[in-house]
C-alpha cells in the first residue's frame, strides 16, 4: 500500500515539475534557467534562492516607500 501511494506521489509531482516548467518556458522574459530545478544540487539551488531572496526584500521596501512592486528586475546573478 505505501509503495502504491508513493508511486502516485511520485507521478503527481512529476506532473506538476513538468507543467511549472512549461509555464516558465512559455512566459516572455523568465528565465530558461530556472526549468528543471529539483535537478540542481542544494549548494546551487541555495544560490538561486537567495538572489530571489534579495527581489523580495527589494520589493517589500519599494512598497514601504509607496512604490509599485510589479516592476520585472534581473536576478542579481545569472541563474
Amino acid at each position: 500500500m505505501v509503495f502504491l501511494i508513493q508511486n502516485t506521489q511520485n507521478r503527481d509531482t512529476g506532473a506538476i515539475q513538468i507543467k511549472l516548467d512549461e509555464l516558465i518556458r512559455s512566459v516572455e522574459g523568465a528565465h530558461n534557467a530556472l526549468l528543471d530545478l529539483e535537478e540542481l544540487d542544494d549548494k546551487e539551488l541555495e544560490r538561486i534562492r537567495a538572489n530571489y531572496e534579495k527581489l523580495a526584500a527589494l520589493a517589500r521596501e519599494a512598497l514601504r516607500k509607496g512604490k509599485k512592486d510589479t516592476e520585472t528586475h534581473e536576478v542579481a546573478e545569472n541563474v
